[in-house]
């Protein structure tokens, strides 16, 4: 499943007021078309995390549960980027499925922690929805570098394959050559695009949004301008962004997603944090992890989302994962699939 429609000609959806359980979607949507199979995709992404995988693996080698194992496994999680806290909360948890279920071979702690680690990462694992607002806009934001625009045109491929009318808006005036290539995915995929030379990002968004709503689009996508958490006045800009696409819909964005770099490690975690402060993410997509990425900062997201689901706030999922720069290489994520793939 990529992502669910509201069907041609029929009433507007509501909105999703069901759970945060992954897998739920409004009433009367349809999902289009019917999931492919994703083998080759697991390929993809097994090869993706394959370093993190054997370096993982190699703890459960040995012929024995002691302490030993745990401390490598320890070492291991800390080398995948997981992190001190979401380390700690998985080893706690793994002692206490081993202890419930009285393994004792190190080849059954590896499918426990399997388990463990697809449960933490369960609440990120959620549907995009479109189609309960028309159009559906979605505001997109990351550092440079980290495969936003990239994401932005395989996100439109998809969205057009599956029948969602798109319009793009490139409101990342400030990098060279950003309208340009987000100009050619809009004629690989043969959408239309909002953009002015060196205007606001601010205004182009409001423009797109606006010819969005004249012109009965079902997704509005901005890319805004790459910019890191530090630089104040930029991060400022895309608060602006939001509250302008604001004027042109009352409703709008329906979506903020951030684009992280899989290479990032513990970075990522920051990023999400500042760029949360800044807009109230709704959603993130992961991209790179293609052979360097180590995988393990997905579990620190997953904690940092408990606690902020813990203090009042909505979970932030991972709508979407890439493991390379081909259109098929952007996927929904799924916990299960990629703790499998994270450990070999």
């Amino acid at each position: 499943m990529f992502s669910f429609f509201k069907k041609k000609n029929s009433p507007p959806i509501a909105p999703d007021t069901s759970s945060d359980l992954p897998g739920s979607h409004p009433p009367e949507a349809t999902e289009a078309p019917a999931q492919q199979p994703r083998q080759g995709w697991m390929a993809r992404l097994g090869q993706g995390l394959r370093r993190t995988g054997q370096s993982i693996s190699t703890v459960f080698t040995g012929t024995q549960i002691d302490d030993a194992l745990f401390e490598d496994l320890e070492t291991a999680l800390l080398m995948a980027d997981a992190g001190v806290q979401a380390t700690q909360y998985l080893l706690a948890d793994l002692k206490q499925r081993v202890k419930d279920t009285r393994s004792t071979e190190p080849s059954q702690v590896k499918a426990l922690l399997a388990s463990s680690i697809a449960q933490l990462l369960q609440p990120l694992e959620k549907p995009l929805v479109i189609g309960a607002d028309k159009p559906t806009v979605i505001m997109v934001a990351g550092v440079n570098g980290a495969g936003k625009t990239t994401s932005i045109g395989k996100l439109t491929r998809h969205l057009s394959d599956n029948g969602a009318s798109v319009l793009l808006a490139a409101a990342d005036t400030f990098r060279a050559a950003a309208k340009e290539q987000l100009g050619v995915w809009a004629n690989r995929n043969q959408v239309e695009i909002v953009s002015q030379a060196g205007g606001d990002p601010a205004a182009v968004s409001f423009d797109a949004v606006t010819a969005g709503k004249a012109r009965g689009k079902d997704v509005v996508l901005v890319d805004t301008a790459g910019r890191l958490p530090t630089q104040l006045h930029l991060m400022q800009e895309l608060s602006k962004i939001k509250r302008v696409v604001q004027k042109a819909d009352a409703t709008a964005p329906h979506e903020v997603l951030l684009v992280i770099d899989g290479n990032t490690g513990q970075n990522a975690l920051a990023q999400v944090k500042a760029f949360d402060e800044a807009l109230g993410l709704t959603g993130l997509i992961i991209t790179k992890l293609d052979g360097t990425a180590k995988g393990g900062v997905l579990a620190a997201i997953a904690l940092w989302g408990q606690a902020r689901v813990a203090s009042g706030g909505a979970q932030v999922p991972v709508y979407f994962i890439g493991v390379g720069e081909a259109v098929e290489d952007l996927e929904t994520f799924k916990a299960q699939e990629f703790a499998d793939a994270l450990l070999g």
